[in-house]
């Protein structure tokens, strides 16, 4: 199912939301001081191609920098990419075939509003529910 919906969101919207995270990336990286921005572009850009299956979490050991970085990517790039996400969820909705990829354009909206200290991971469910993960061995549970 996964794969299904990734390609019909590459069609609709993955090809051109990606392409915008790569302009975001280049012109970031113009200057030294946004080539870690840029690189989160890049990032966020390879997830907006394909999302079903992975999702974005938040680092335990990001700190300031990430915050500070994060004001700085939501002044340059982050409010122009969020607001394609909120068109495309919104245009996607209005065809109950599109409600799924409408529901991802709008979980994607916290990472590219501010994408310093987080990472993307996979997962097993398609639209980005937590996984249960069996407990360790030798673990009573309570």
């Amino acid at each position: 199912m996964k794969v299904v919906l990734n390609l019909i969101w590459l069609i609709l919207c993955g090809l051109w939301m990606c392409f915008a995270y790569l302009v975001a990336g280049v012109i970031l990286c113009v200057t030294i001081i946004g080539i870690p921005l840029g690189l989160a572009a890049f990032r966020i850009g390879l997830f907006a191609l394909w999302p079903f299956g992975r999702k974005a979490v938040e680092r335990s050991d990001a700190g300031a920098p990430s915050l500070i970085g994060n004001v700085v990517w939501l002044i340059l790039a982050g409010w122009w990419l969020t607001l394609g996400h909120i068109i495309t969820g919104v245009l996607l909705c209005v065809t109950i075939i599109g409600i799924p990829l409408g529901l991802a354009n709008f979980k994607m909206i916290p990472i590219s509003l501010m994408p310093l200290g987080r990472e993307i991971v996979p997962t097993d469910e398609p639209f980005g529910a937590p996984a249960v993960r069996p407990a360790p061995a030798g673990h009573q549970g309570w």
